[in-house]
């Protein structure tokens, strides 16, 4: 099924309207559903479509073999025929002669890092094409899509031969909850808001999990067989995009989201957490799967200047990569061995302190959607993250999950999904206000985004400038 994706549709879908063919790039997490989108753009607005695939990495993989894949897949789908060929400026020239002389036509180079990881010359050899040959060509538009964000910025968008050439980069994110709710389909009005976050608290709103989910099942029967049985996509799903993004660097890398998955840190406090030295590779990597879709890099604006935030800090994102280290991970040999027990998500140790982590993340992940409730405007909105600031000296700590600036106000968000929440919140929040210590002229309002049983007097006796409940996000 297809989805959402309404403003990406219609931003590739002006790119007809140039007089001039685009170069795209698509970028974003694993099973996000780039290939996807690019195939509905084509299905919906162009008269023909070519697809092709990098081979995965594996052994006895090389350019030799993607060579040989590329022409196989050009020969599937057009006239030319399947030859061997040499090098990418002749496969490349392969493709531009094969292309029809008119109509519309996308042509998708999908997992372009695998495609042109093994010859240091290939995105200089599709830059002389491109420019002596492919964009001669009217109505075209060339995608140019992969999971390992990093090089395509590296070697496309920031490389020196395509700089000004790309027409569009295109960053695909998960699914709003908004959208989410139509992959329960017709159960989607039977099914609880409840149990539906209990399944994005694992999946996110990542398409290829969600469209996993049996909506005839209960939310806790879909998780053991998504999570904890050995045929589960999410049991095994982890280590393999994993090792096909970072290959043989995948173990530092999961060292790295381990040491933020209880909560943000500064490359700092990773690397006292990791026991290793703040350095340059640290947060290359971090950059690396903040580009990878995994990591948030948040600093937003300090609210005592209203100056950009001089501290960095790197948040774990993925609800799915959260869930999988806490919970899967250290039951993978019963779970592989069809010896551990799955009874239900409030029985699996220590879920109710990662429980909050991950609505939290999802009400982060679509704060746009509490901007009209708020009444906020976005084109005033100057930041919404998460925001920490460390006891230091006379000055207290304070961590407030959610906090969204204009200039002229300021919105203080709770985030709680507990069974039952007390009146007690609404003290713990004003608490947070005095200690954050905005700047003058700046107005404050208190906001509570929850899912679980409220206590009444938070509403009747008007103890908070906003309550929202977690469905207002659907």
């Amino acid at each position: 099924m297809f989805v959402g994706r309404t403003e990406a549709l219609d931003r590739l879908g002006g790119l007809w309207q140039k007089s001039t063919p685009s170069l795209v790039t698509v970028r974003g997490r694993r099973r996000i559903g780039k290939s996807t989108l690019i195939a509905e753009f084509a299905r919906r607005t162009a008269d023909h479509f070519i697809s092709i695939d990098g081979q995965a990495p594996g052994d006895g993989v090389n350019n030799r073999v993607q060579l040989k894949s590329f022409m196989e897949q050009l020969a599937m789908q057009t006239e030319v025929p399947d030859v061997a060929v040499k090098n990418w400026l002749q496969a490349f020239s392969m493709l531009g002669s094969s292309l029809p002389r008119t109509g519309r036509v996308v042509v998708l180079l999908d997992e372009i890092s695998w495609m042109g990881g093994y010859d240091k010359s290939f995105a200089g050899t599709l830059k002389i094409v491109w420019d002596k040959m492919l964009k001669k060509r009217d109505n075209l538009v060339l995608v140019l899509c992969g999971s390992v964000s990093s090089w395509i910025a590296d070697n496309i968008l920031n490389g020196t031969g395509f700089v000004g050439r790309d027409s569009l980069d295109l960053v695909v994110n998960e699914l709003p909850l908004s959208v989410c709710r139509a992959f329960w389909g017709a159960a989607a009005e039977r099914t609880s808001i409840s149990e539906m976050l209990d399944v994005l608290s694992v999946t996110g709103g990542v398409p290829k999990y969600l469209e996993e989910i049996n909506p005839s099942l209960s939310s806790g029967e879909n998780i053991r067989q998504l999570c904890f049985t050995r045929e589960g996509i999410l049991f095994r799903d982890f280590n393999q995009i994993f090792n096909q993004i970072f290959g043989k660097k995948a173990m530092e890398r999961k060292s790295l989201l381990r040491a933020i998955a209880y909560g943000s840190k500064s490359a700092a406090e990773i690397a006292e957490a990791m026991g290793s030295e703040r350095n340059g590779h640290l947060v290359e990597y971090l950059t690396e799967l903040e580009l990878a879709g995994f990591v948030s890099k948040d600093s937003g604006v300090n609210p005592s200047t209203g100056l950009p935030g001089r501290t960095v800090r790197y948040r774990l994102k993925d609800n799915y990569t959260r869930f999988y280290l806490h919970h899967v991970e250290p039951n993978a040999k019963e779970i592989e061995s069809g010896l551990f027990k799955y009874d239900s998500l409030s029985a699996l140790k220590g879920w109710d302190s990662v429980k909050g982590l991950q609505f939290e993340n999802l009400v982060v992940s679509n704060f746009r959607s509490l901007l009209p409730v708020l009444g906020i405007d976005g084109a005033s909105l100057l930041s919404a993250t998460p925001y920490r600031r460390a006891k230091e000296g006379a000055t207290c700590g304070v961590q407030v999950d959610l906090l969204i600036q204009t200039k002229t106000t300021a919105y203080v968000v709770e985030i709680k999904r507990r069974d039952s929440i007390g009146a007690e919140i609404a003290a713990e929040i004003n608490d947070k206000v005095k200690a954050v210590g905005f700047r003058s002229g700046v107005s404050v309002r208190t906001v509570l985004v929850y899912d679980g049983m409220l206590a009444p007097s938070i509403r009747t006796e008007h103890m908070l400038d906003f309550v929202i409940p977690a469905d207002r996000l659907f």
